[in-house]
């Protein structure tokens, strides 16, 4: 008999719901330093040289104060403040990306992620190669620099993942996704999903994708998720309904989709999740209004 395939449960979700890093800052930095939320960025900053303290004067779910002295990786996949407080003269040296997922925070891989992940380096296999690409890019200016060093860091944002698939519990990952689909079970049906959700997903067709029984599949899916089938797959489909208004999409083109027998049942399921209509959330997103997030 073949071994079964490996599962592939990054590339469907991904290319969906995608991340976008922009090189933000390459070289020494002294001092403090402020990154305020208020930005509306995430962080992905990579200590290469020297000590760092890190401060979060307003981050309750985030201790006040931590020290780095090792090559670390840190990631915000949300907007929090913080500060680095370098050495006022020697400093230490960083390359650091702004990092924008698509939906915001209520993009399901940035939602499922704990406010920060911080990593050394040495900790995630094969990082070191990539990171080696990296700062060679961003050591010296050369032609395409920023275009090369934004698709390496969306390298290092998927071998980041890769890890956190397989150590959720290292990672102090809460439910959400990546906890989902650490789980082998529940990982087929939320490839599943993600690669049709215009299917007439129903719990019994979703837990037989798990192998599982209904009841044991609801439950499991719950607790490691922390919502259910159902609130997931909705979540799921506003969150590629908004991607595609985003590019032009019109709403009566999207509901078949995703799943919905007309633009009115589409824009009633947006409305309930969202609190306005998809015609008025693509109006405050075009102005720049704050995005209306799911309850």
């Amino acid at each position: 008999m073949q071994p079964a395939s490996p599962l592939d449960r990054l590339s469907g979700i991904m290319q969906r719901c995608r991340v976008q890093a922009q090189l933000h800052h390459t070289g020494v930095l002294c001092g403090i330093n402020h990154f305020d939320a208020g930005d509306g960025h995430g962080y992905l900053h990579v200590l290469r040289r020297g000590r760092l303290e890190l401060r979060h004067p307003d981050a309750p779910d985030l201790p006040r104060s931590m020290c780095f002295d090792e090559p670390t990786l840190l990631l915000y996949p949300r907007p929090v403040t913080h500060r680095f407080h370098n050495p006022p003269t020697e400093g230490a040296d960083f390359t650091c990306a702004r990092l924008h997922f698509d939906g915001g925070a209520q993009n399901p891989v940035a939602r499922a992620l704990p406010p920060l992940i911080a990593l050394p380096l040495a900790r995630v296999p094969g990082l070191h190669a990539t990171l080696d690409l990296l700062f060679a890019e961003t050591d010296r200016v050369r032609c395409g620099q920023r275009l090369v060093a934004e698709r390496l860091f969306d390298v290092v944002i998927l071998q980041l993942l890769r890890w956190l698939l397989d150590h959720p519990q290292e990672a102090g990952v809460r439910p959400g996704l990546i906890a989902g689909l650490s789980d082998p079970r529940l990982a087929r049906a939320l490839i599943a999903l993600h690669a049709a959700p215009g299917t007439a997903w129903t719990l019994a067709r979703m837990a037989a994708q798990a192998g599982m029984s209904r009841t044991a599949f609801a439950n499991t899916f719950r607790d490691l998720v922390g919502q259910t089938p159902a609130d997931y797959l909705t979540d799921w489909r506003i969150a590629l309904v908004q991607g595609r208004l985003r590019e032009g999409c019109p709403v009566k083109t999207l509901a078949g989709e995703v799943g919905y027998a007309s633009a009115a049942a589409l824009s009633r399921a947006f409305t309930a999740r969202v609190g306005i209509s998809p015609r008025e959330w693509l109006r405050k997103h075009q102005s720049g209004s704050p995005e209306m997030h799911p309850p």
